[in-house]
Formats: structure tokens, C-alpha cells, sequence
């Protein structure tokens, strides 16, 4: 084994032990208290201190920062100061491994007598741990038990081995070989052992503690081995001998070595001459041993179990090694350094060893890793690290830290407030608080501080301040020092596991805690249950253990600290319980506690009233006490008794034999020792003499004590009956206290008497004014709802309690020592409050509670004037309910809930908190939105779908769709069409059902409906073939009958005219439109009137009746305008000339006459008028509608119709108008007319066909009269002009019945010769020159006097031709063409129009 320490080879952190794994890291332990008080409070050391007590008793120790700018001088002086320090072997301080180093001792002890040196084995890479292996062995039985039942697994495993690698046998051989003789020789075997070691192990050396600490051990001889030869006699009987008397020794029993005796009354021993002690022989003087304790002798083969060689070293017989062995262990302590040192020697060492220890300068050394380093090595047995401390410096000798009045250290005028402080420790303990101030001795650490000057890993171990008193250290300077302290309650816990782990520590030394000298880890004790807490005290800061505090700690570095001792009034009742304990200890007192009592009552009436209360009860306790233990005293028979004045005798002159307990009050002595005494305790411990003639001195009668009691209690009465008072009102039942009225009546009697400010008092004023503010608060409470309710902005009011706080303040308001009016209606709050959290309970619990309900109870929420965290949850979970009711709503008529609907609904869903029944809902609202998409696409594609789905198909889509319970609007379309289709379908059967023809109106209705309906329909494509046919056959009749370019429809060329008035007016088709089928009186006045009544006869007879009536209208019609056409050409009075021709001006030039109407018309007015052909019947413009084909012609047009079989306006006029010819025809064939021999058509046929153009249509007229005229022989040769005027003249007079004059016209005017191809066609295909009129009386030679030129300088030309221009803007007005500059060219090709139009637009 190797030594580390200062003087020799300093070793690195860095290194590891030899043992291999370094130990579990240090866990620090909570920190303790840290007070800052101000300058206030700082003014007031022990009232600071009473303040603080409540908190810092807790933990044992505080720390104290004084104020900033709080830095009283260094006044020690620094050359003058010189001391020896103690030597600290670090793991020789841990209880643990002081416990393990006294054992190796003892096993390398008892090998190196026996010449063996003991080398510790290595197993698995660390170093076995001897002593751990014995008593895990011991524990299981021995080594016997243990190997018959196999348990060196176990035991390997209780010693942190992993299993499975045989670590049991080599433990078991380790311990047979090492440890197994030495247990054997504890119990008292014979066998002499031998140790054989391997080369590998590491060699121990022993600490030798009592070398160390100058406790010379037993004296021994260092005689040589050598063999002498000398007579002996019966070896055996002195072998067995010498084995009995090694059996019969015991580990505690000293004995001398015994010497051998010879048998004769006149033996002498020769010194040359030695005899073994076993053979009695004195052979084999080679083989020969002396002991080295003894000198007796053996020789090696005689020993048991022989010894094949003499050992190397020191050798001792079975005897001497009994004896050495049984010595008792010396108690343990520090050793004083070599060297003196003064305060600049000692820092340069410290300073050195912390920088070469751990590498790096001083002050760059973390905290925390010195408190890991200092824990490891002190659980160590590997490695010695030894360092120093100056401890308990006196500052009496070389002066304090602190400035002192009438000292050596001069302060200056700024530092003057340092000699009076309170907080100098100097002047701390006499102070008029301190009940150490009336202990009268110098007591050195109590009352006088002591200096420490620590280095790196110098520490105090556990211990407690004498008398159970404060204690307070201020470092002054230098590295922190780190404090461990125990709470004074769990002083005797720590106690306790201290003795439970080391307990051959305390078999020896049973005040071991009191000698300083022993430290443990504190998270051992933490781990079994101790309370602990730590702290790191810097420069300038104070550090105060309070009453029966244990504390230790080590230092950081070079530092100067310095420490003393103070006692307040709250200390004096454990003052004497630390009596007590000290008296079971058997431990000296520092001070007698009876004395200061005493001595505190004499000064009575000076005394504060807190302390003087603390001693009278000190006091009282005391009186009865002495008095009972004088009547014990009495009792045994102690009769004798003198009065002594103890204060004149020294501590150490009248300390008890016993407990050592100093006397003062009494004491008991026997004449036969009169320096000896005891307290009245232990009287029986005295001495053997008899009881009765024991003396008892006394300092006072019992009597003489009564007048000093009597004294506190008078100083002490008034207060303590106001304390009783207060202390009865403080802790009284919730049924008995007292208004607050009281208690600041007791305030006001303690101000009146001037009572001290005890903690009885302060707590008597903090009492009352909690109880104001919580009165004030309270009615701030119940009078401030209105202002602390919710915001308009919605949120918690700031002056809102929360329900905790409410709780804890209503607690508080009962916890008073004093009743408070606002308590029980704050107490109703709290009840309502906690009735509205459990229904807010119950209602959330439920999966969705009912909006109205939810909505009653946040209502209820927010009547209460208290933050309540359910009020969010319930608005959380209102707005869950209202969504799903809605949803739900919503889901209940599906006719309302559309897409959109959904989609805002799951919008709004989304933005909620999480819920099971709001997932599950919108899970629901989801799938049903997703289905309804899915079918309004689909049935959108439907109606869409190119070609169109089949109404089965469609049906098949309704079906599915019917079960979605959501407002479609898609679907619902493609129901209404499959409904449509439907309806259509049985429309259309209906239509074509029975034989019955449907009507081209319906039919077209029908298929325009079908186009409609997106829906693949059968009927549809032979209707619309049908409307196809028909169209087709409207315009192939149109093609027959309309002339080109015409604007009438073929219905109005082929039904009769219904429109009456001269000039007819051309009414237009409607198309598509519906007509009812209830028909009133049906009107015919024009040709919208005869459509409607033709599209909605039911059948063709109808139609034919329909138009038989228009037919008969027409009639009248004409005839009324033949009568009033042909009334104009008869005289009348009037002298008004005739207005005719499409121009309305007077007859003028030749003239035409309509064949049907009867009305003139200039021939220049007439388009076509050159290719008139004579002998023809002419019809105006107005009365030609339409061409005149054949009959044949239009024959096939009427069948084919039939065979289309629809009824159509168009097809009944036709079949009327074909049904009329017909019987016009079969009349004509009735006549038979007979043919003119000249090959002309008799008068009579030309009558009859003049009198039948009066009752047939004008359409046919011309094709009758064509046909009629065709059986006549006509020339092709044409009539002149005049001829043709004449003719024409000469029918109109004949035809006129009435013989009426023609009334005056105008002058007819010539058409201008340009003409555009459209127009001349049409004159072409409508006049002939055979249907010009000129009146009889009108003559050539007069028509160009009846001209008039609309031009405004007429030049009048005259001539037989002249050429006249008609203007072709909208004045239609005719001009010579001479008079307005036209050629005659130019009026044939170009347009003209004249220059007043422009002006006119």
C-alpha cells in the first residue's frame, strides 16, 4: 500500500485508485436557507435571528448575507499570528473506512508478529475489500457454514461481483488463506497459520495509529534469533502447557510472558543455554526461534503447523501474539503538525498543494468538483491524502478578525460603527440578549471566538456546539467553505445510524460525535432517512447552526473564518435538556446551567421580559428538581449538610466523579475522599462508606432560592399573564375565539406596559394584521362582484380569486385566531362554488350534456365572482353542444340540409376542441357529406352523360338516392327528369293510342318536352322523325305554294282570309303555343285565331268546319270589298275624285282591275306590267298570295301528309282548299259547257266561271280559270295596247251592276324604268297586259295633261315619250327625268333618289 501526503509524493485527481473502478459519485444535498436582511433588520441581530428561527430551524444552519457596503476591517494581526495545525489523514475522518483501516491494522498486526507481511489480494481488477469479506462470512455463519452450503456466489454478489465468473472461489480462497487463521485465532484455536502470498498482491501498511498520535505502544525487544542449547525435560507436558495457557487467553486480558521454571531446588539457566518450550530440548540449535516479544523458544518443527523456514522478520510466539493482539484500540485523534506556521507560510502551502492536486491555478478550481474529490477520498482505503488545519486558534492570544474597542488595530473614524456592532462576534455573545453574557468565565469559543485557517479538503467533522447553543462563523477571506447541516430534531436520528453503521467506533468511545473527529457521508445518511442540507459560505458571509444542530463540512481552499457561540431566551430550556444528555454521556460541562440560572434571577429586575419569563420557568423547573433530589438524599440518610460557596471553586474542583457533571446548587462528599464528590444523582457512585456519613453541600437553602424565583415571577407575572392571555386567544378552539377587538386591545396593553417585542408579540401583531387584510379583502370580495365580473370583452377579471385561492383564503379567514363577520358568507361562496364544480362535474361527464343546460350552469358560473376553470370547459363544451345540435337539427330535415350546409357545419366543427361525441358526429357528417358528393357528381355526370343513361338506370340511381338522408339538388333534378320522362312516356303512348293522329302542335310540343329531358327515350326518335316528315312536307308545300321571296306563311296562303277591312294586314304565326283544351267561344278574327282553332280540333271534321266558317267569313269579307271597290267608279255627288292603287292617289292613264277585289290600279304601279298577258283574270298585289300549281301537283302533297298521320293547321287548310276545288270542279263538270264552234268557250262557261270567282278561293281562281281558258282555243298572236284598255274597260262596265260612275282619280303615273331583277320578276309573274284599265272617257291624248312632276321647276316637256323617274327613297314621288338631270340609262341601272328626301329625314 502506498501514502499519499504533503511532504512526500503529491498525487494527481486525476489519478485512479488502485482498487480500479472509482466510487459513486457525490450527490450534493438541497441547499439550505439564504437570508438578505436590510439595514433595517440588520440594525437588530438577535431580533433578525428570532425572525429567521421559524424557517432556519428547519435545516439546522442558514447563511446570512449582510447588507452590501457591510465590510468590516481584517484586524488580525497577520505577522504576530502563528499556530500548529492539526493533521488530517482524510480516510482515517469517514467512520465507515476508519472502521475498515482498524481492521486491516489488526489482520496485517497479527501477521507481521507471526514474521508475515500481509499483501491485499486483487479480484476482478479491484482490490479486495478484506473487511467487508469477513463480515459478509460472519454474518453468514463462518467459513464452514458458508462452504458446506455453497454461498461464495452469494457473498460474491453481495460484494458487487457480477455472477457467473467463479469470483466465490477465489474469495474462498482468499479468506482461508488470509483471513480464516485470524478468525481461528480470535476463537481460540491452536493452529499456528502461515500466510503464503502471490506476487501480484499489493503489500499493506499498516497505519499504526498509536505511533502517530504519541500512544507509545507495549516495549519490545529486538533480540537477534539465535539457538541455545540447554537440558530439557518432559516436552510434551510443556508443550501442552503453553497450548492451554494460549486457549485460556482472552483479546482484553494482559499478561506478562511466563516464565519457564526448572525442575531441582538448585537449576540455574545459562543466558547461552535455550530450551524449546514444546520438546523441552535444546537441539537443532539451527531450527531454534526466540521469540522477539518473549525470547522464549521453539523450534520450528515443534510449532503447529511446522514452519519449513525461519522468518525473515520479527517472529512472535503463540503468547506474545494472544498478548498483542488483545490490546484494546486507542481512541482516536489528530495528530499536531511537526511545524509551526504563520498565516503567510500556511497559504503558500495550501495554495501550492490545492494547484499541484488538481492541476490548474486556485481560483479556477470549480466548487463542485472539490466537493466530489474530498467525499471520494474520504471513502477510500487506496489513497492517503493528508492535509492541515488550523483549528481553534484562541483570539485572545493573537487577536480577532474583527476590530476590537482598546485593541492593537486601529480603525479609521468610517469603521468605528464595526466596534459596536452587533454582528462583531466580539461583541455577540455579551450582548443584552445573550443569556451568555451572565455566564461570568472567559469561556474560550463560547464566549471568546476562535480562528480557523483552512486549506483544501481540511474539514470538522459531525458535531454539535457545547450546551446545545447557537453558533455563528464569518469567514473573513479567502475560498469558500462548504457546511453540511442536520435539523436539531433529527440530531438523535443521525446519532442513531452513525452508531448502526460504525459500532465498533462507539464500543469504544461512546461519546465519539463530541470529539470532533469523525465525518460520514452525507448521502449515506440521506439514504437512511437524515435530513440534510448544505451550503457554500463565501467571503463576508455569516453562517448560524442553531440548538442541537449537527453540522460539518470541509474548505475549499486557503481561507480565514472565525467562529463563536451565543445562547437566546428560546435557547434556556435546552440548555438544560443538554445537561441531561451529557449527564447520561458522562460528559463535562463547559459552564454550570444551576449557576446561570442563578445568576440571571439576582439580576431580576433588570432583565428583559422574555428572558426573565424564559428563566422563571428555567427556574421553577430547577427548585423542583434540587428539592427532590434533597428528599431522595434525606431519605438514604444523608443527615449531614453545610452550605458552600461553589462560585469560588474552579469547574474542574466540583465536577461530579460520576457524570462529570459541574455542581452548584449541591453536592454530596464522604470524609474518606473530601477532593471527591458527586451530584445528588449518583450519591450511591460516591465510595463504599456508609450513606450516613455523607455530607451534602448545598449553595442555597431552598428557602434562600424562593426570594430569587420570587423575583423573576414578579418581573416575569404581568407579562406572563398577558401572554397567557394572548397565548390562550392565539391557539383557542374555532368555537371559543375572540373578536378582533381583543386582540388589539392586548396590542394597546403591551404598548401601556411597555412590554418587551417578544415573538409572542410580533406574532400577536402579524396576527392582527392578517386578520385586517383578510377583512379588507373579504369585503373587497362580497361588495366587488359588480366590478370583478367578466369584461365586455369577455375573460377573467384581475381581481377574480381563483377556487384554490378562494379555498385557501376562506381557510384562512377560519384559521384566524379571531372571528371575521365576512367569513361565513364567503363560506356560502365557497359552498356554491364547490355545488357549481360538481354539477360542472356531472354535466361534463355526461358523453353531450344539452345546450340548455349547459348554457343554465355558465350562467350560474358566472353569478359567481371566482375564476373557475370549468366556466372555459363548459364554454368549450356549449359550443360542442350547440354544433351537434345542429348537426343534428340539421340531419332531422333532410330537405334543408344541403351541401353547403354540411360543408359550413363541418367548418365550424373543425374549429372545436376534441371530443369523443364531436368526432363521432362529425365522423358521421363527413361520411354523409362524402356520400352525398359522390351522388350529386354522379348524378350530375347523369344529366350530363353523352348519350344519355336509360330511364332504368336512372330509376336504379333514385333508388340509392333516396336513402341519403340530405337535400341534393342534382339528384332531385334527375328525379324530376326520370318523373318527366315518365310523364312523357304516357304522353306519348296516349298520343299515338287508338288510331288517333296527333296534332303537328302536340306532336312538336311533345318532342321539344323530349329534348328537354336528359333522359334516353325510345319514342322520341320516331316523333322527332315525324316532326322531321312534317317539316319536310311544310316546306315542300311552302316550295308548291308560296311565291318567292313571299313573306306569307302557308298557312296563310292556303286558309281563307279572316281579316276584314280593305287593306289587309298580315297577321304572324305564334309559334309553341299552348293552347287550352276547354275551348270557349272560339274567335276567327284572324289568322292566330284560325291556327289555335285548327291545332286544337280534335279532328279533322272540326278542322273542316273551323275552316268552312272562315271560309264563309272571307266570303262576306269579299263581298263587301268588291261593293265598296266598285262604288268608287260609280257617280257621286260628291266631286271628290277616287283614291286607287297601292299609291292612293286618282285614277290617271291605263288602269287595271283586280279580278277579285275589284280595285284599279295604275299599270305603272303594278310590278310586272309588261309581262301581263291578255285574256288572263289579273289579281292585285294584295289579293295574290301565292303561285297556282295544279292539282295534280298538290295531290301528293295531301297524301303524303296522310301518310305521316299527324294533323297539322297546314294539312287541313290544304285538305279543305283541294276538298273545295274538287267541288268546284264537279260543279263545272255539272254545267258541261258546250264548245264554241269556233273552238271558244261559250258566253255562258264565262259567265258561270265570272260568277264562280265570287265563290272560290283566290289561290284557285286563277288555276280554274287557267284550266277553263285551256280548253280554249287561244292565240298566240298578242292585242294591242288600246285593245287590251278597251276590253278591260268594257268588262269593268259590264260587271259593275250598279251602274255607278267612277268617281275623278288622279292621273295615272308611269313606272320608272329601273327596276331591280327581284321586282321585275314579280311584275312578271303578277301583271298582265291584259288586266291594264283605261277609262272610256279618259283618251291617249289626255294622260299627259293629267301628269304632274313632283319637281319644284318643271320644265314641262311634251312630246309623244316622255320619260319619267320615280324616286326610289321613301317619298316614292315621280319626276321627268329631263327636270331632274336623269338619263335614261342611268334611271334603268342606277337608283335615284330626289334631293328633298334628305331635308324630309
Amino acid at each position: 500500500m502506498y501514502e499519499l501526503n504533503l511532504w512526500s509524493n503529491k498525487k494527481s485527481c486525476a489519478a485512479l485508485p488502485l482498487g480500479g473502478s472509482r466510487p459513486n459519485e457525490f450527490i450534493p444535498p438541497p441547499e439550505c436557507p439564504v437570508f438578505e436582511p436590510s439595514w433595517e433588520e440588520f440594525a437588530d441581530p438577535f431580533g433578525f435571528i428570532n425572525k429567521i428561527r421559524p424557517i432556519a430551524e428547519n435545516t439546522g444552519i442558514c447563511k446570512i448575507r449582510p447588507p452590501p457596503g457591510w465590510q468590516p476591517p481584517f484586524a488580525c494581526d497577520v505577522d504576530r499570528l502563528h499556530f500548529t495545525p492539526r493533521i488530517q489523514r482524510l480516510n482515517e475522518l469517514e467512520a465507515q473506512t476508519r472502521v475498515k483501516l482498524n481492521f486491516l491494522d489488526q489482520i496485517a498486526k497479527f501477521w507481521e508478529l507471526q514474521g508475515c507481511t500481509l499483501k491485499i489480494p486483487h479480484v476482478e481488477r479491484k482490490t479486495l475489500d478484506l473487511y467487508v469479506l469477513y463480515k459478509l462470512v460472519k454474518e453468514d455463519g463462518g467459513f464452514d457454514v458458508v462452504c458446506k452450503e455453497r454461498r461464495w456466489s452469494q457473498i460474491a454478489l453481495k460484494m458487487g461481483f457480477a455472477p457467473g465468473k467463479a469470483v466465490g472461489s477465489h474469495l474462498r480462497a482468499h479468506y482461508e488463506r488470509i483471513l480464516y487463521p485470524y478468525y481461528l485465532f480470535q476463537k481460540g484455536n491452536s493452529q499456528k497459520p502461515t500466510l503464503n502470498n502471490d506476487t501480484k498482491d499489493k503489500e499493506y501498511k499498516p497505519h499504526d495509529l498509536p505511533q502517530r498520535q504519541s500512544v507509545q505502544p507495549a516495549e519490545t525487544c529486538t533480540i537477534a534469533r539465535r539457538a541455545k542449547r540447554t537440558e530439557v525435560k518432559d516436552r510434551y507436558r510443556n508443550l501442552i502447557h503453553t497450548l492451554t495457557s494460549l486457549f485460556k487467553l482472552d483479546n482484553n486480558v494482559k499478561e506478562e510472558p511466563i516464565e519457564q521454571q526448572v525442575e531441582g531446588e538448585k537449576a540455574k539457566v545459562r543466558v547461552e543455554q535455550y530450551m524449546c518450550l514444546v520438546c523441552g530440548g535444546g537441539g537443532d540449535e539451527d531450527r531454534l526461534l526466540l521469540c522477539d516479544g518473549c525470547d522464549d523458544s521453539y523450534h520450528t518443527f515443534c510449532l503447529i503447523p511446522p514452519l519449513h523456514d525461519v522468518p525473515k522478520g520479527d517472529w512472535r510466539c503463540p503468547k506474545c501474539l494472544a498478548q498483542e493482539c488483545g490490546k484494546p484500540q486507542v481512541a482516536f485523534g489528530f495528530e499536531q503538525a511537526p511545524r509551526d506556521y504563520t498565516l503567510r507560510t500556511f497559504g503558500d502551502m495550501a495554495d501550492s498543494f490545492k494547484s499541484d492536486y488538481f492541476n490548474m491555478p486556485v481560483h479556477m478550481v470549480p466548487t463542485e468538483l472539490v466537493e466530489k474529490e474530498f467525499w471520494r477520498l474520504v471513502s477510500t482505503i487506496e489513497e492517503d491524502v493528508t492535509v492541515e488545519y488550523g483549528a481553534d486558534i484562541a483570539s485572545k492570544d493573537f487577536g480577532s478578525g474583527f476590530p476590537v474597542k482598546n485593541g492593537t488595530f486601529k480603525v479609521s473614524p468610517e469603521e468605528e460603527g464595526y466596534l459596536s456592532s452587533g454582528w462583531n462576534l466580539n461583541n455577540m455573545p455579551v450582548l443584552d440578549a445573550s443569556v451568555l453574557t451572565h455566564v461570568t468565565a472567559d469561556i474560550c469559543g463560547m464566549k471568546l471566538p476562535w480562528l480557523y485557517v483552512g486549506m483544501c479538503f481540511s474539514s470538522f467533522c459531525w458535531h454539535i456546539e457545547d450546551h446545545w447553543s447557537y453558533s455563528i462563523n464569518y469567514l473573513h477571506w479567502g475560498e469558500p467553505k462548504t457546511w453540511y447541516g442536520v435539523p436539531g430534531y433529527a440530531a438523535e436520528q443521525l446519532e442513531k445510524v452513525m452508531k448502526n453503521l460504525a459500532p465498533e467506533l462507539f464500543e469504544s468511545q461512546p461519546d465519539l460525535l463530541h470529539q470532533l473527529v469523525t465525518i460520514m457521508n452525507p448521502n449515506v445518511l440521506t439514504g437512511h432517512g437524515v435530513p440534510i442540507y448544505r451550503t457554500n459560505q463565501c467571503a463576508g458571509e455569516f453562517v448560524i447552526t442553531f440548538p442541537r444542530a449537527y453540522h460539518s463540512g470541509f474548505n475549499q481552499g486557503f481561507n480565514f473564518a472565525e467562529a463563536v457561540n451565543f445562547c437566546t431566551a428560546d435557547w434556556v430550556p435546552l440548555g438544560r435538556q443538554c445537561v441531561e444528555h451529557y449527564r447520561s454521556l458522562n460528559r463535562y460541562c463547559v459552564f454550570s446551567h444551576d449557576e446561570m440560572t442563578c445568576n440571571i434571577a439576582a439580576k431580576a429586575d433588570i432583565l428583559e421580559l422574555e428572558l426573565a419569563s424564559a428563566v422563571q420557568k428555567d427556574m421553577c423547573a430547577m427548585i423542583l428538581e434540587e428539592k427532590m433530589l434533597r428528599e431522595k438524599a434525606y431519605k438514604l440518610g444523608v443527615w449531614h449538610s453545610q452550605q458552600v460557596d461553589y462560585d469560588l471553586l474552579p469547574d474542574e474542583e466540583r465536577q461530579c466523579a460520576k457524570c462529570r457533571t459541574t455542581c452548584y446548587l449541591s453536592a454530596i462528599t464522604c470524609p474518606c475522599s473530601p477532593d471527591q464528590l458527586v451530584c445528588l444523582h449518583h450519591i450511591e457512585d460516591l465510595c463504599s462508606c456508609p450513606v450516613k456519613s455523607y455530607t451534602l453541600n448545598y449553595k442555597y437553602t431552598l428557602a434562600e432560592l424562593k426570594p430569587l424565583f420570587q423575583a423573576l415571577t414578579a418581573r416575569a407575572e404581568s407579562y406572563e399573564d398577558w401572554a397567557s392571555k394572548v397565548n390562550k386567544i392565539l391557539k383557542a378552539d374555532q368555537d371559543d375565539k375572540s373578536d378582533l377587538e381583543e386582540l388589539r386591545s392586548l396590542v394597546v396593553e403591551a404598548e401601556k406596559k411597555t412590554y418587551p417585542e417578544t415573538d409572542l408579540l410580533s406574532h400577536l401583531c402579524q396576527v392582527i394584521q392578517n386578520a385586517d387584510r383578510c377583512t379588507s379583502m373579504a369585503q373587497q370580495l362580497l361588495n366587488g362582484k359588480r366590478q370583478t365580473r367578466y369584461r365586455s370583452g369577455g375573460g377573467k377579471s384581475q381581481n377574480q380569486l381563483t377556487v384554490e385561492e378562494l379555498r385557501s383564503f376562506v381557510n384562512q379567514l377560519y384559521d384566524l385566531p379571531c372571528t371575521i363577520r365576512q367569513a361565513p358568507f364567503l363560506k356560502a361562496l365557497l359552498n356554491r362554488v364547490e355545488q357549481f364544480q360538481q354539477e360542472s362535474s356531472d354535466l361534463l361527464a355526461e358523453d353531450m350534456p344539452g345546450s340548455s343546460a349547459l348554457l343554465g350552469l355558465l350562467d350560474e358560473g358566472a353569478s359567481l365572482d371566482v375564476e373557475l376553470p370549468q366556466l372555459a370547459v363548459l364554454r368549450q363544451r356549449l359550443e360542442q353542444a350547440r354544433w351537434v345540435e345542429a348537426v343534428q337539427e340539421a340531419s332531422d330535415q333532410p330537405a334543408d340540409l344541403s351541401l353547403d350546409c354540411m360543408r359550413r357545419l363541418i367548418d365550424q366543427g373543425v374549429g372545436l376542441a376534441p371530443h369523443a361525441c364531436v368526432e363521432r358526429t362529425m365522423a358521421r357528417l363527413q361520411e354523409l357529406l362524402t356520400v352525398c358528393e359522390h351522388w350529386e357528381e354522379k348524378a350530375h355526370n347523369m344529366l350530363t352523360a353523352r348519350p344519355r343513361h336509360s330511364i332504368v338506370t336512372l330509376e336504379a340511381a333514385i333508388q340509392e338516392v333516396d336513402s341519403i338522408p340530405a337535400y341534393l339538388p342534382s339528384c332531385l333534378q334527375l328525379k324530376d327528369c326520370v318523373s318527366r320522362a315518365r310523364e312523357w312516356i304516357m304522353e306519348a303512348d296516349a298520343l299515338q293510342a287508338g288510331g288517333h293522329i296527333p296534332g303537328l302542335a302536340a306532336l312538336s310540343e311533345l318532342v321539344s318536352r323530349a329534348r328537354g329531358i336528359p333522359v334516353m327515350l325510345e319514342p322520341p326518335t320516331r316523333l322527332e322523325s315525324l316532326v322531321s316528315e312534317v317539316q319536310a312536307w311544310k316546306e315542300s308545300a311552302a316550295n308548291t305554294f308560296l311565291l318567292r321571296n313571299s313573306s306569307h306563311s302557308l298557312l296563310e296562303v292556303l286558309c281563307p282570309r279572316c281579316e276584314s277591312g280593305p287593306q289587309k294586314s298580315k297577321s304572324k304565326k305564334a309559334k309553341d303555343v299552348s293552347v287550352p283544351c276547354k275551348k270557349v267561344e272560339v274567335k276567327l278574327d284572324s289568322l292566330f285565331d284560325v291556327e289555335k282553332a285548327l291545332s286544337t280540333s280534335k279532328d279533322t271534321a272540326s278542322a273542316m268546319a273551323t275552316l268552312s266558317d272562315v271560309h264563309q267569313k272571307e266570303l262576306e269579307s269579299l263581298s263587301m270589298m268588291r261593293t265598296s271597290n266598285e262604288s268608287k267608279f260609280q257617280s257621286s255627288p260628291s266631286c271628290l275624285a277616287p283614291t286607287v292603287c297601292l299609291c292612293h292617289t286618282v285614277p290617271a292613264g291605263p288602269m287595271l282591275q283586280c279580278e277579285l277585289c275589284r280595285d284599279a290600279y295604275h299599270s305603272g304601279c303594278v310590278p310586272g306590267f309588261k309581262d301581263i298577258q291578255s285574256g288572263l283574270p289579273w289579281l292585285c298585289p294584295l289579293c295574290k298570295l301565292s303561285e297556282k300549281p295544279p292539282l295534280e301537283k298538290v295531290l301528293p302533297l295531301l297524301a303524303s301528309l296522310q301518310r305521316i298521320r299527324v294533323r297539322l293547321p297546314e294539312g287541313d287548310a290544304l285538305r279543305y282548299v283541294i276538298e273545295r276545288t274538287v267541288r268546284w270542279q264537279h260543279k263545272v263538270q255539272q254545267v258541261s259547257p258546250t264548245p264554241h264552234p269556233n273552238g271558244k268557250v261559250s258566253l255562258i262557261c264565262s259567265n258561270i266561271i265570272s260568277l264562280k270567282i265570287n265563290e272560290n278561293m283566290k289561290i284557285f281562281y286563277l288555276y280554274s280559270y287557267s284550266c277553263l281558258c285551256r280548253q280554249r282555243d287561244i292565240p298566240e298572236t298578242k292585242k294591242e295596247p288600246e285593245k287590251l284598255e278597251k276590253n278591260s274597260k268594257r268588262r269593268l262596265e259590264k260587271e259593275n251592276i250598279e251602274g255607278q260612275h267612277r268617281d275623278t282619280i288622279q292621273k295615272p303615273k308611269k313606272k320608272k324604268p329601273k327596276m331591280n331583277k327581284e321586282r321585275r320578276r314579280e311584275e312578271k309573274q303578277t301583271t298582265s297586259p291584259s288586266n291594264s284599265l283605261s277609262d272610256l272617257s279618259y283618251s291617249d291624248d289626255s294622260e299627259e295633261d293629267w301628269s304632274v312632276c313632283s319637281a319644284k321647276k318643271c320644265q314641262q316637256p311634251e312630246g309623244n315619250e316622255v320619260n319619267w323617274v320615280q324616286c326610289d327613297g321613301s317619298c316614292n314621288q315621280w319626276f321627268h327625268q329631263i327636270c331632274v338631270g336623269v338619263s335614261a340609262e342611268q334611271a334603268e341601272n342606277e337608283d335615284y333618289i330626289c334631293v328633298t328626301l334628305p331635308s324630309q329625314k
